[in-house]
């Protein structure tokens, strides 16, 4: 199926389902912090974003936290960003599922947004579970939490740690009733993401990826474009085709 086809079945689609993953926000300059890439002072990223060391040493991971914000913060939607925005105010009901955490989707006018992996610029109180947004850069070396003075840790969904049961009964529920979903920008390979496209598809919904590379369900998919998500998305904005 074509670029164009895609765009036929996107404007006639009632619910549209979009997950995004890390190849739309590196668009943006959004480190992976995976890979060769992924180290931070002496201290490889994977190993700092884990429920044990902050047990370890607290201080130590909100200055990765801290130091992750400052990176991302000067960081601007792009044009893949933008288009979402776009097709939202469009489409009848629409739900975007996002792996990222940098909050660029908010940037961008995004409104009915499930975050899988929590958000970068939220705390979470480690004794009352008190979750909120705080912008301000740097926080403290031990931010507290104003409801009870416990120790704050990000609102992020660590290596180890499950996905909040909230948030992925949304997600699902969200699958289980649309008619098209498109996937963009992710490796097909950290579950329970990988398989969304492929759940969608079983429920009888037309599933499309959009990707820099080939994924494990390129050949299961009904569509896959190769390519920026950044130069892609916007076509599909356009009725006629280019």
């Amino acid at each position: 199926m074509s670029l164009q086809e895609l765009k036929e079945k996107l404007w006639k689609a009632k619910h549209l389902v979009v997950l995004t993953g890390a190849g739309i926000s590196a668009e943006s300059g959004v480190p992976t912090f995976r890979g060769e890439g992924g180290l931070w002072k002496q201290f490889r990223a994977v190993d700092l974003a884990t429920p044990e060391a902050f047990a370890r040493d607290p201080e130590l991971v909100w200055e990765f936290y801290n130091w992750r914000r400052e990176l991302i913060a000067p960081l601007s939607p792009n044009p893949g960003h933008f288009a979402l925005a776009e097709i939202e105010r469009r489409i009848p009901h629409f739900t975007l599922i996002t792996q990222n955490i940098d909050g660029l989707h908010k940037k961008a006018g995004s409104t009915n947004i499930i975050e899988l992996h929590g958000n970068l610029w939220k705390v979470r109180c480690t004794r009352c579970e008190t979750t909120s947004e705080d912008l301000s850069m740097p926080l403290p070396k031990l931010p507290s939490c104003r409801s009870c003075g416990s120790l704050l840790r990000p609102h992020v969904v660590w290596f180890g740690e499950m996905l909040e049961p909230k948030v992925l009964n949304a997600a699902f529920d969200a699958i289980s009733s649309c008619d098209l979903m498109i996937v963009i920008g992710t490796s097909g390979t950290v579950q329970p993401a990988a398989s969304m496209g492929i759940q969608a598809k079983r429920n009888g919904a037309l599933a499309a990826e959009i990707n820099l590379e080939p994924t494990p369900y390129s050949d299961v998919y009904d569509i896959s474009i190769l390519g920026k998500s950044g130069e892609i998305l916007p076509k599909l904005l356009c009725r006629k085709e280019e």
